[in-house]
This record gives structure tokens, C-alpha cells and sequence, in this order.
């Protein structure tokens, strides 16, 4: 007798919403409406007969059973992804998809593009830069650029660079900072914080062992490059990240507030879906995985070797 399985539908409507813990969010990624979301996780759930969420007035979760149903299903639909992406492909063009920081992407992942584009003409790549967090391969992504103190379990890690923190601001604002001896006083400066690396300045200030600056208050801005904007127009000093913030310092935009410099806990890495050897990646996947993790071992060779003491 041939099994009976749910409605496909219903249970790629489960899927969604257990990840995103929303019908309605669910119902955005699949473009249907939230009423269709919700009567076919009804339908799936009289067809189980067991509840799969809680649903309360602001609030989504999964009952037990749900948090039982809920990997195996994931685990289906990426397997079904996995096979299909690994069909022989006739295409002329083949694609790839990435996800990454905005600030990575517009400073270094974007501006060396055009190189692998020149290399493999014929492989597309698309690059996401919402913040969100992906599933390799359910969300559709083949590659995600994440900053890290180190490997996840779950997923295939590929250490790119790391980075050196150090206090960056304006020429003229540097200069509002000297004390009566012509040093720079950090303990008069507004402090310029990312809220996406909030223990930035508090790190910088450890690594120093300076005590004496309160790492709370100043400026709070939600990326990297509008934190760097604001130091620009002297507005305060901000944590810059060696060697991608090397681009205004080289240029004058920003100098350093301090010659010291501190090596960040955090480095970035390549992301992918974790698999036994890499044999049976696809083609593309495998000539942008070595075309990558050489960009990165080339931009981190050079930076270390143009690296030279600063002086105020």
C-alpha cells in the first residue's frame, strides 16, 4: 500500500512558519496571503490530528508536536533543494546566490565581482544584503559571508580574514582632542558605537587596557558605514576595522585616534551547506569557493605586508 503523505503545500506552509515563528511573514516569502497560510496549516494539522502551533493574539509558537514535526520537514524540503540543484544543469548560464553584510559587500565582496565575472562569464551571482539569518539550501541561498568568532555547527565554515580594531575620526576633530602636551585625550571624545558590533569600543578599550573611558555613552548608528560616515564629518570617534577601513585612511578622510591597535575576537567566514567532501558540490559552487577563499587570502597577504606604524 503507498504511503500517504500530507499536502505538499500545507507542509511547505509549516515549514515557513515554524522558521519565521509568523503566518504572516510566511506568507510574504511564499506570495500567497496569511488567511492561505493559516488554512493549510489547519488543514495539516486535522490531517495529522495533532496541534502544531500555539497561537496566542502577538505571539506564534510550536507545540511540542510541532517541535517534533518541524526538522524533519526542514530536513526534507533541503534535500529536495539539494537534489534538484544538483541535477546536470544544460543551461548557459548558471547562478549563485549571497548573502552578506552591507558593509563587506560595498567594500570588499562587490568591488572584486567583476573579476570572477571575468573569470567565469557564464555563472550569474546575486548578492542579498538583508540581515536576516539563512538556512543553507532551504532559504535559497548557496553561500552566506558572516562575521564570527568562529564555526556554527550545522553548516560548512571557511575562515576569509580577520580584522584589527582601532579608533578612527576626522583630521580636525583629532585635533580638538590634544591636551595641553599635544596628545590625544580619548577621554574627551564623543564616542561613535554600531549596534551591530556593540562591544567594539569596550574590546578596543580592553585590548589597550585603558579604564579610565566609560564605553556606554555617545552616538549610536545601526551599520558600520554610517558610523564611519559620522567620524568623517567629525562627529565623534568611531571603531574602525583594519584592513577595510585602510580605504579612508589611506585617502585622509580619517586618521587614527590612537596607535593601537587590537586584534578582533571576530573574523569573517565563508558559509555553505555542510557536506562530507565538497565532490559533489556543483560546478560553480566549487569555482567560486577557491576564487574566493583566494581573494581573501591575497587581500589579508597584502594588508599585513603594506601594514606600517602610524604616528600622530
Amino acid at each position: 500500500m503507498p504511503l500517504r503523505l500530507p499536502p505538499l503545500n500545507s507542509l511547505r506552509f509549516f515549514e515557513a512558519a515554524a522558521r519565521l515563528g509568523s503566518f504572516k511573514l510566511a506568507a510574504a516569502e511564499l506570495n500567497v496571503t496569511p488567511s492561505a497560510v493559516s488554512h493549510g496549516i489547519v488543514a495539516l494539522e486535522e490531517t495529522l490530528g495533532v496541534a502544531l502551533f500555539t497561537r496566542e493574539p502577538r505571539k506564534l509558537s510550536l507545540t511540542p508536536a510541532g517541535e517534533l514535526y518541524f526538522p524533519y520537514i526542514a530536513e526534507a524540503f533541503s534535500l529536495i533543494l539539494l537534489g534538484t540543484q544538483r541535477l546536470p544543469d544544460g543551461r548557459t548560464h548558471r547562478k549563485i546566490a549571497v548573502s552578506c553584510a552591507p558593509t563587506l559587500a560595498v567594500r570588499w565582496l562587490v568591488p572584486r565581482l567583476h573579476d570572477f565575472r571575468t573569470q567565469w562569464p557564464s555563472i550569474d551571482v546575486s548578492v542579498d544584503t538583508s540581515r536576516r539569518q539563512v538556512g543553507f539550501p532551504i532559504d535559497g541561498f548557496d553561500f552566506g559571508i558572516r562575521l564570527s568568532r568562529g564555526p556554527v555547527p550545522g553548516s560548512d565554515w571557511n575562515r576569509l580574514f580577520g580584522e584589527q580594531l582601532v579608533p578612527v575620526c576626522s583630521p580636525a576633530y583629532r585635533e580638538t582632542l590634544r591636551d595641553a602636551h599635544g596628545s590625544v585625550d580619548l577621554r574627551r571624545a564623543t564616542l561613535i558605537h554600531v549596534d551591530t558590533a556593540s562591544d567594539d569600543w569596550q574590546a578596543w578599550l580592553d585590548g589597550a587596557g585603558i579604564v579610565e573611558i566609560d564605553a556606554t555613552g555617545g552616538l549610536r548608528f545601526d551599520t558600520i558605514q554610517l558610523a564611519l560616515e559620522a567620524a568623517t564629518t567629525g562627529m565623534g570617534v568611531a571603531i574602525g576595522r583594519r584592513p577595510l577601513v585602510d580605504r579612508e585612511l589611506d585617502a585622509g578622510a580619517l586618521v587614527e585616534a590612537s596607535t593601537l591597535c587590537v586584534d578582533a575576537k571576530t573574523s569573517y567566514w565563508l558559509v555553505s551547506a555542510e557536506s562530507a567532501d565538497g565532490t559533489d558540490e556543483r560546478p560553480e559552487l566549487q569555482a567560486f569557493r577557491r576564487w574566493l577563499l583566494h581573494e581573501a587570502l591575497a587581500f589579508q597577504d597584502a594588508a599585513q605586508h603594506e601594514a606600517t606604524p602610524t604616528h600622530e
